[in-house]
């Protein structure tokens, strides 16, 4: 079985999870920038975090021969922080780094006027770097909250085909498919959807179009749920082709449209501990097989 994470928050867990995702066939992933898990007080450490991803991690994964892109956005959640307003300012810049494949994550968490405006704007900007989008839907009132994802994306003139619209479930699947956006499901072990949900919204929905993710971070969550998610659909009567298509293909198509996906095994850093030229890290004896 050969995966594509297309979304995971890699710089919440350990090199244990980078080499057990690698174990079970996770080959590449992409990770959106994200709430940290308390407020972050100023732009610089945005910078710093943005910095990590495209640098850091990308180091980190290879390691492990799993190709690291990223997605880099302001957050819904510390979009209503008027502290963290101008990151839309120094974003632009990182749009443009290699390994950047899409804007993501932006939507809403609480849906104020301050994250309307962060989101309109970070649309704006990814039709302007040729990115597609990931976009985060509300915990809370979730309905309400992806039909106004829905008609947000629809007047920023955005293709829906370069949308993804995530953390989707029963309530929600038939709208985003009815728009053209792509489904993006997040497989966890007590929130969201787990295995056997996710096989029945298959089902029901196809395989056109559909993404599944770990969405794994800072709290209870598996990395290894797309794993398990394949598993789950082989025992449901599921064929591989159709495996192979939810947890490869559509996550390459979708973010192929960056121009920007690097799907070649990575080559094993070196041993000079030095930055290298694209300010990923040289120096395999850091963190092999430790947190």
């Amino acid at each position: 079985m050969k995966i594509f994470d297309p979304h995971v928050h890699m710089t919440s867990r350990t090199t244990d999870d980078y080499e057990s995702m690698a174990a079970v066939g996770v080959a590449a992933l992409v990770e959106p920038a994200f709430w940290l898990g308390q407020p972050r007080t100023s732009v610089g450490s945005f910078v710093d975090y943005f910095d990590s991803l495209i640098g850091w991690e990308r180091f980190r994964a290879a390691q492990f021969g799993i190709r690291h892109h990223c997605a880099l956005a302001l957050n819904p959640k510390e979009a209503n922080d008027p502290r963290c307003a101008e990151v839309l300012d120094v974003l632009p810049r990182y749009l443009a780094k290699d390994g950047v494949v899409a804007v993501g994550e932006v939507g809403y968490d609480s849906m104020t006027p301050e994250e309307d405006d962060a989101f309109a704007r970070q649309l704006e900007l990814a039709v302007e770097h040729g990115l597609p989008v990931l976009v985060h839907t509300p915990h809370r009132d979730k309905a309400a909250g992806t039909r106004r994802t829905l008609d947000v994306v629809r007047e920023s003139g955005l293709p829906p085909e370069r949308v993804v619209v995530d953390h989707l479930n029963e309530m929600t699947v038939g709208m985003v498919a009815d728009a053209g956006c792509w489904m993006g499901f997040s497989i966890y072990p007590d929130t969201k959807m787990d295995e056997e949900r996710m096989v029945a919204i298959l089902r029901e929905h196809g395989t056109d179009r559909v993404l599944v993710n770990s969405a794994a971070d800072w709290g209870r969550s598996d990395p290894l749920k797309t794993h398990l998610t394949g598993l789950a659909m082989l025992a449901a009567g599921f064929g591989q082709p159709d495996v192979d298509r939810v947890l490869w293909h559509n996550p390459v198509a979708f973010y192929g449209q960056s121009g920007r996906l690097v799907l070649d095994e990575p080559e094993e850093p070196g041993t000079s501990g030095e930055p290298g030229a694209s300010g990923t890290f040289a120096g395999n004896s850091i963190l092999r097989g430790g947190s």
